[in-house]
């Protein structure tokens, strides 16, 4: 997208820098050969959330998540496979873990961390702008990435949901107004993430996920993101068409992350 959020756009500016030294670092020749030689087959995220929906189970992508930019430290106690641990023993159909570093307080190497213990499928939550980084997630362990409408162009969106599908991983591709949708709907992406925060002005309002979804076809499965705290919330999106929440700060924010997701499960 050329008019990218400024928030987004001091991302990406740090981000570059950031990856021109992994690049140094590990080459992407390097990278395509430790995927090669993976053993372990990509899970998979689109059809756990289409088993949920099936089977009547409400689907939540929980999230790994210790901060935020706007929020700082949101878990102070913050031990990512414990956590990852619990809402798979809770009932969360898949798990969002951050991996930037700077400015969410993530790691790679938590997908490869949890992936050893937790059979649940793994989205790996960053900011990705790059080829390189869709190889290195696959590499790290994902099985599946978030891309958002509002920092890559059309023309950026098809080429990197197409490389995904050739890596085995699944994308969850974000947009938060009708125009990213418009440009989302011209890729061949299944999952649609709604993102309830509005990021020029940060305000959140569960009321976008409700007007976006009318306006995708039912062919398509949706993600509800940002600003879900309450059970409640979840039914009336749910009676809107929504088919999956990803939820974060409400989980991190409770010293019992399992009576929360277990009273959003219902």
């Amino acid at each position: 997208m050329t008019d990218i959020p400024d928030v987004l756009k001091k991302i990406v500016d740090y981000k570059a820098g950031e990856l021109a030294r992994m690049k140094a670092d590990s080459s992407l020749a390097e990278i395509q050969a430790r995927i090669a030689d993976l053993e372990d087959h990509p899970r998979g995220f689109i059809s756990a959330i289409e088993n949920s929906c099936n089977s009547g189970w409400t689907a939540i992508i929980a999230e790994v998540k210790k901060g935020s930019p706007s929020k700082g430290v949101i878990r102070e106690d913050f031990d990512p496979l414990e956590i990852a641990m619990i809402y798979q023993n809770t009932g969360a159909t898949c798990l969002s873990v951050l991996t930037d570093e700077h400015f969410f307080l993530g790691h790679l190497g938590y997908l490869a961390l949890i992936r050893e213990q937790v059979s649940l499928p793994l989205l790996r939550k960053d900011f990705i702008f790059d080829p390189y980084q869709i190889y290195q997630a696959r590499a790290a362990g994902a099985d599946a990435i978030l891309l958002i409408a509002a920092m890559l162009d059309l023309s950026r969106l098809k080429e990197f949901s197409a490389l995904a599908r050739d890596l085995a991983l699944d994308v969850l591709l974000e947009v938060h107004d009708e125009k990213e949708l418009e440009s989302a709907l011209q890729t061949d992406c299944r999952l649609i993430g709604i993102n309830n925060r509005n990021l020029r002005t940060f305000e959140v309002d569960i009321a976008t996920s409700e007007r976006l979804r009318a306006l995708i076809p039912v062919d398509r499965l949706v993600v509800a993101e940002s600003g879900i705290t309450q059970r409640e919330e979840i039914i009336r999106l749910s009676e809107q068409g929504v088919n999956a929440f990803l939820i974060g700060e409400s989980l991190m924010r409770e010293d019992d992350i399992a009576a929360k997701l277990a009273e959003l499960l219902g």
